[in-house]
């Protein structure tokens, strides 16, 4: 294993898409699906023989561990990756392109979970396919948030480490030594896997018993802990498990918003536990603030059409904002069968504006979920809080020790950095989507789904939903290119083009 990490994480990684892709014909081949079990079996062959070659020609060589070599890596992991999973899903598809099938695995590669194609017409095991890319898509954002970010101050750590954004080398945030690169990705891999699956096989075995049959249960499980929000079921249809299933999945949102939740490396721990973390408490707030006023603003129309709501009604209305929203502040997108039905809902339009408001401010940092991270949001509430005592107490002094001394100073100006970075980068996609004939309106929620890797927010951003296959191609290249921005993050990027990366 440690001779399979020493190469180019494109070679592991392609061994691993290899290898899974056996998962799929052995499920086509039990249901008698010999055109499909065919397409990933042969596909799977043919990329661990091609793989294996390439790792004996590479064997023996060292290969160069500069930040610029890293983010390299990450890129050609989400743009080229995707080529070789398209590979057993076009040949099972059959009446498609290689572009679409690109398209979609980027989509679920990158956990933003959207597609091309009407549930009914893909079989069974593409449907597993497509959640199991979301899957160890998610666990990839996991092990290289800190096997690969973290050293280098990015995906979020900017803001907790005042060291240079784009370092890289034998000494990672706060001045922590770290190891090489193969090192990291296997120390992170051993403390990470056993924990993701269990996770998902715990979520999946509720699933099954609140009465998903056992497709959906193992795609919504997998959908859930890597927060891809894919699911095997046409949008809007009521899983078989209603409320038990959403009750299940409910907790293990929760992983989503804070880095805590899960084992992390020598280099991320803080002495404060999961109950005094700020991203933690923040995302629980907003999760439970927005519910309530949603369902305030209903109980006030209701009044206001002289309707005296029920008990049961309140309270279902209640858990469809608590459940959709939660599950859009973590990126996921998964809808509750309560959510804009009832007498409540009578007359009301479905506020997709604050589910857009959510998924832009997304989970925690290090974690599967998309959007511009909670803590960032934290960075600048402190620096407000902070100037705003300042102009009634000039003199005072900000307490809280040095942590939230560098959030509010340091960390609050980086987060700015990254908003505006944000704000340019989907102003800009939303300019070429404009030019590609799209409205304004549409553009707007095609831009802020594929920056916040949020696919299903097409289906309820809008009053009437929106579909990726209505779009053209040159439509689809900008919306991978915004879902690969997103999951990689726009600093990222621009730490890969700055000069001092390439003068390593």
């Amino acid at each position: 294993m440690e001779r399979l990490f020493a190469l180019p994480l494109f070679v592991p990684l392609t061994a691993f898409g290899g290898l899974a892709m056996y998962v799929p014909a052995a499920h086509a081949l039990a249901f008698r699906n010999h055109g499909v079990a065919r397409a990933f079996f042969y596909s799977g062959t043919m990329v661990l023989f091609v793989t294996g070659l390439i790792a004996l020609a590479l064997s023996g060589r060292r290969f160069g561990t500069a930040s610029r070599s890293q983010l390299l890596q990450l890129l050609l992991a989400y743009t080229a990756f995707p080529l070789i999973l398209a590979l057993p899903f076009v040949e099972a598809v059959g009446n498609t392109s290689y572009a679409n099938g690109w398209f979609e695995m980027v989509s679920s590669f990158t956990t933003t979970g959207a597609t091309l194609y009407d549930a009914e017409r893909l079989a069974p095991s593409l449907h597993l396919w497509r959640a199991m890319v979301g899957w160890m898509g998610g666990f990839f954002v996991l092990v290289t948030a800190f096997a690969v970010l973290a050293p280098m101050n990015l995906g979020g750590f900017e803001v907790l480490n005042p060291g240079s954004v784009g370092f890289s080398g034998k000494q990672g945030p706060a001045g922590i030594a770290v190891a090489d690169l193969p090192e990291r990705l296997l120390q992170q891999i051993r403390l990470l896997l056993p924990v993701y699956v269990g996770l998902t096989a715990a979520l999946g075995l509720l699933l099954a018993a609140a009465g998903d049959t056992t497709l959906v249960a193992i795609c919504h499980a997998m959908s859930t802990l890597s927060t891809s929000g894919i699911s095997p079921l046409p949008p809007g249809t009521a899983t078989p498990s209603g409320r038990w299933g959403e009750a299940a999945i409910l907790p293990f949102l929760l992983f989503a918003l804070s880095r805590r939740t899960m084992p992390l490396g020598r280099a991320s721990r803080q002495s404060f536990p999961l109950s005094a973390d700020p991203e933690f408490r923040l995302g629980v707030a907003a999760a439970i603030i927005v519910p309530l006023v949603i369902l305030g603003v209903l109980i006030a129309e209701a009044v206001r059409r002289d309707m005296v709501p029920g008990l049961g009604e309140v309270l279902s209305a209640l858990w469809g904002a608590g459940f959709t929203g939660l599950s859009f502040l973590t990126t996921t997108g998964f809808r509750s069968a309560d959510w804009i039905t009832g007498p409540l809902w009578q007359g009301m339009t479905a506020p997709g504006l604050f589910l857009v408001a959510l998924c832009l401010i997304g989970g925690g940092v290090a974690t599967t979920a998309g959007g511009v991270k909670i803590l960032r949001i934290y960075a600048l509430y402190l620096h407000g809080q902070r100037e705003m005592e300042r102009i009634l107490h000039p003199h005072s002094l900000g307490g809280g020790g040095p942590f939230k001394r560098h959030l509010r100073r340091e960390g609050a100006f980086i987060a700015w950095l990254f908003f505006m970075l944000v704000a340019l980068s989907l102003a800009g996609m939303v300019l070429i989507l404009t030019l590609t004939g799209l409205g304004l309106e549409e553009s707007i929620i095609f831009s802020i789904a594929s920056i916040t890797t949020t696919g299903p927010l097409l289906g309820m951003g809008t009053q009437a939903p929106l579909s990726v296959a209505a779009v053209d191609g040159w439509a689809r290249l900008v919306m991978a290119g915004g879902m690969v921005a997103g999951r990689m993050e726009i600093l990222a990027l621009i730490a890969l083009v700055a000069p001092g990366t390439w003068r390593q």
